[in-house]
């Protein structure tokens, strides 16, 4: 579907990437950002202490977890419509934060609050790209 011609007539950009760099770049981009995410909930949770190995497993779980939650949204995310494929990458995006904010030690009250602001946040632009870039089915126009 990424791929495919628009309904519209409109010719698209051509792609300048060959199919293998865009399958590496799928399992490289959530691999990346998991890591650069499981170091941060890391230094996060040590709050400038001594690193422990409890401290590099926590961080490496977190990478995990973030990278197998990015490859998930981002393989569902493009069959939705496009107010739930905003919403799916909002609640994403509004839980990492969240999740990361909560290991500075701020209360859950707090990091909730923090959360949803960067939730809407999201929400409003991503549901200004999709709704100005997707018909109603979801396919791309432009």
């Amino acid at each position: 579907m990424a791929h495919a011609a628009p309904a519209s007539g409109m010719r698209r950009t051509p792609d300048v990437f060959s199919e293998r760099v865009h399958t590496v770049a799928d399992w490289a981009v959530p691999v990346g950002l998991g890591l650069v995410y499981g170091y941060w909930a890391a230094a996060n949770r040590r709050d400038g202490g001594p690193i422990t190995g409890w401290n590099v497993l926590f961080g490496f779980v977190a990478a995990a977890v973030f990278a197998a939650l990015w490859i998930a949204v981002h393989a569902l995310a493009p069959h939705m419509k496009r107010e739930l494929h905003a919403l799916l990458w909002t609640a994403f995006a509004g839980i990492a934060f969240g999740f990361l904010y909560s290991q500075t030690g701020a209360t859950a009250l707090r990091s909730t609050g923090m959360a949803l602001a960067i939730a809407a946040s999201v929400f409003a632009v991503l549901f200004y790209r999709y709704y100005t870039h997707e018909d109603a089915e979801g396919h791309r126009i432009r």
